[in-house]
């Protein structure tokens, strides 16, 4: 589905593919030759999502913008089954495979790999030819990259990394409380304005 938000509309490339069941919705821009796969779903509901040529985004991927921080991903770039990116930027020729997640605020340079459910997280930065081996955790800049048994470690990184403020617009929370009723109340109206401000364009790409 091709889906018109807020009055921004997505502008596909002719030579672009998107699936039947793909989702585009909002300020979306894809580049020349560049396949969007089945169950895909790429939202600039949030801020602008842009990608570049020779692109492949694989099944069931989830690519979002937001207010703050667009999502940019340069050419000949590979998006694996099931990856989640929010926010964040990925250099050309980088290969993101099936499952993992690159966090808000992120770079992923040039020729970069994050391997099988590898994990970027808030404001850390891969550089050019880096690699993430499967299930690990790259956090920080300049980065550390642990293995996820590593709990501590990433989290004297993470933590003043700030996450809650950084995604949600919120203080942490003190021990024993928890953000969630005012963050979900923000984002239920934040999600809502899709009753009244999306308009489907087509049903296939």
């Amino acid at each position: 589905m091709i889906i018109e938000h807020r009055g921004k509309r997505p502008s596909i490339h002719k030579s672009a593919f998107v699936a039947p069941n793909a989702t585009i919705c909002g300020d979306v821009i894809i580049g020349a030759k560049t396949s969007v796969l089945f169950g895909a779903v790429i939202t600039a509901s949030g801020g602008q999502v842009e990608i570049g040529a020779n692109c492949v985004v694989m099944e069931n991927a989830v690519i979002r913008g937001t207010p703050k921080y667009p999502t940019h991903i340069g050419d000949n770039v590979l998006v694996g089954p099931h990856a989640h990116l929010t926010g964040c930027t990925v250099e050309d020729n980088a290969f993101l495979a099936t499952g993992c997640s690159i966090f808000t605020a992120a770079h992923i340079g040039t020729g970069a790999e994050v391997r099988i459910n590898g994990v970027v997280h808030l404001k850390t930065v891969l550089l050019a030819n880096e690699t993430v081996p499967i299930g690990w955790v790259a956090v920080g800049n300049p980065v550390q990259i642990l293995p996820p048994n590593e709990h501590d470690k990433i989290w004297a990184i993470q933590k003043p990394l700030d996450f809650p403020g950084t995604v949600f617009g919120v203080e942490r929370a003190q021990p024993g409380d928890t953000i969630m009723p005012e963050v979900m109340a923000r984002y239920t109206e934040a999600l809502g304005k899709h009753h009244k401000a999306d308009k489907l364009i087509s049903e296939d790409g």
